[in-house]
């Protein structure tokens, strides 16, 4: 949730807010009734103020005067109790406001900040065509057992898909982060905490009648450790590396991506989430943007840096960096990992704060993918194979497949 005192006050901040997708209008009907309900909040006090005085004077006597300011109150009372539903309502849906240094635009605007590696040229088989004649990836036998968007990966992929959990996991470790298996169901008030609901609630599938919902990140589990807590300074920078299976509707994606495992309702994934000092976030947001760069420079694939544009950055992020890799087979990068910096966004709906000598403040929370793995799977498919048709397992991951290379199925 945004700061609404500062979004009534501050015509930066509006602006940075309304540079993102927002619903004409909204912007306008949350300072509306953030204003009414200040105005009501104050007027209550008077009234009770009013209240109290005539109450000695008439030292406990009821009279009509007293009968009707008491009714007054409760009237304002249950009205404000009303302006504020409807405003919480409303303010859930505004997004975060985005950096100063987020560029305008929307999804082919973002601005491509560094490339790293040459791309190669395209290999004989795409990475589903790959992924079928290996035997590393059964499509069809899923789609029977859990529809369409599900996979087996089998073979030597799935001690593949292990090797890359645990490099990612080890290499976010090295760097500080506290290794977690998180819950992979969580409340509806853990998903609205964490920014999810209400904007991306078309996402998710909930179960157990909407009492649970299964998580599209560890990302979400991970930012309710430190609910409703005011931390010291030299307990941040708190931060943690999540591994989890991850699920996603993938609603709006219809005819998207619909060969191989590029885009699954079922993925496991390791993420980095971070809690700081608000004078520290950029700092943090670049560090773990570097992590990010070292896991998948390590495995050889080449890759651009975008600083993605406002128009098409998540109602959470204030800033977002994605990782494009290069797939030769579509000749064209596409997103691999992303990082963002939530700045208070978050925090201000979960209570998490720091206690410093500045005073007490919210903190801010960052996020970003170690490794998304069927995704990872993808680009290896295409970038390791060789004109025989083996696959060859990146030099990283060798000590933890115990096998170099992957010859073809006969």
């Amino acid at each position: 949730m945004i700061d609404l005192k500062r979004l009534s006050a501050d015509p930066d901040y509006r602006r940075n807010v309304e540079r993102k997708r927002v619903r004409p209008g909204l912007v306008d009907e949350v300072v509306d009734l953030y204003t009414r309900s200040r105005q009501h909040s104050s007027q209550i006090q008077q009234l009770r103020a009013e209240q109290k005085r005539r109450s000695k004077e008439a030292r406990g006597q009821p009279s009509d005067e007293l009968r009707e300011l008491a009714s007054l109150v409760k009237e304002r009372e249950a009205q404000l109790r009303d302006d504020e539903a409807r405003l919480r309502e409303l303010a859930l849906q505004l997004p975060n406001a985005a950096d100063d240094s987020v560029p305008e635009g929307g999804e082919d605007d973002g601005e491509v900040l560094r490339t790293v590696g040459s791309p190669g040229a395209a290999p004989a088989l795409d990475h589903a065509a790959f992924g079928d004649a290996m035997g590393f990836v059964d499509m069809p036998r899923a789609a029977e057992t859990s529809g369409s968007r599900f996979a087996y990966i089998m073979r030597e992929a799935a001690l593949l898909e292990l090797a890359l959990v645990t490099y990612a996991m080890n290499t976010v470790a090295r760097h500080g982060f506290v290794p977690v298996v998180p819950p992979t169901l969580v409340r509806e008030r853990t998903m609205e905490e964490a920014g999810f609901f209400p904007t991306d609630r078309s996402q998710v599938y909930g179960v157990d009648d909407g009492e649970l919902f299964l998580v599209g990140t560890s990302e979400v589990p991970l930012s309710a450790i430190h609910r409703d807590e005011i931390l010291t300074p030299d307990l941040l920078p708190a931060r943690y590396g999540g591994f989890s299976s991850c699920f996603r509707r993938e609603a709006g994606t219809h005819g998207k991506d619909t060969r191989g495992i590029f885009r699954v309702h079922q993925f496991d994934k390791v993420e980095m989430f971070s809690y700081v000092e608000p004078h520290l976030s950029n700092d943090e947001h670049d560090l773990i943007l570097s992590i990010e760069e070292e896991i998948i420079g390590g495995l050889g694939i080449p890759y651009r840096v975008v600083n993605i544009a406002s128009g098409d950055l998540g109602a959470a992020a204030a800033k977002k960096y994605d990782i494009e890799g290069w797939l030769p087979s579509e000749d064209r990068y596409r997103e691999l990992t992303s990082c963002s910096n939530y700045t208070d966004y978050s925090a201000r709906r979960l209570r998490t704060r720091v206690k410093s000598d500045r005073g007490t403040e919210l903190v801010h929370t960052l996020n970003g993918t170690g490794c998304a793995i069927s995704r990872t799977l993808v680009f290896l498919f295409e970038h390791y194979q060789d004109p025989d048709g083996r696959f060859a397992v990146p030099d990283v991951l060798r000590p933890y497949t115990t096998f170099e290379t992957v010859e073809p199925r006969k």
